[in-house]
């Protein structure tokens, strides 16, 4: 755990070095804008393409998406757009957010700017891993899985301590549907202790609540 939270620690460090004085003014007044947002879209995700604010974290937001959409990997869930009462169950607990697809997108949309959505992507891969039953499909998928975040060489390894990879290299021996739980388990745990909490402060779910609260007063 130790090692996992001094590797975010890093990556957040990352972030930080790479923003500008100028991200930082754009943000602040992003959170103070109020009513002068145009709209809010929600396209199965959380990302809005007309908020009036643009700083270079979300140039690299979106820089991010494309090479994720160039690998293949699904940009998003779909979802339908949520409810105001959903996303105010978010900020009860992490399982609450983490229960809903557009929970989901909206953490994962964080993660991004953080530099740690490999961290989203692998426990979703390991969801998907659980609904398989064919070995064959089951020994493919946690191939992969295994290559693409646990591998040392991945440039998408996620921060599990020694012991859990112990177990993870036990278990590819013969892969199941629980080859990753407890490297999955970690992970989760991760999210919650780590980046949950800053999410909650974030702009991306500040902006979302302030929005659906204004719609929901107009109605």
């Amino acid at each position: 755990p130790m090692g996992s939270e001094r590797m975010e620690m890093r990556k957040r460090q990352m972030s930080t070095t790479q923003e500008t004085p100028g991200a930082a003014q754009a943000q602040h007044s992003a959170g103070n804008r109020g009513s002068n947002a145009c709209c809010f879209c929600w396209c199965c995700c959380c990302s809005c393409s007309c908020l009036t604010v643009r700083n270079q974290d979300e140039e690299r937001t979106r820089r991010a998406s494309h090479e994720l959409e160039a690998e293949g990997i699904p940009n998003c869930e779909e979802s339908p757009a949520p409810t105001l009462e959903e996303v105010n169950a978010w900020a009860q607990s992490f399982d609450k957010l983490m229960l809903t697809p557009a929970g989901r997108n909206a953490f994962r949309e964080f993660l991004r700017t953080e530099f740690s959505e490999e961290n989203m992507l692998f426990w979703m891969a390991c969801e998907e891993l659980k609904q398989e039953s064919n070995k064959s499909v089951i020994e493919e998928k946690a191939r992969l899985i295994y290559e693409d975040y646990i591998s040392i060489l991945s440039p998408k390894e996620v921060s599990l301590d020694s012991r859990v990879r112990e177990v993870i290299n036990r278990n590819m021996l013969e892969p199941s549907q629980h080859t990753f739980d407890d490297a999955q388990l970690q992970i989760y745990t991760l999210m919650h202790r780590d980046s949950y909490p800053r999410f909650m402060n974030s702009a991306i779910y500040k902006d979302l609540l302030f929005f659906l609260s204004e719609k929901s007063i107009e109605a």
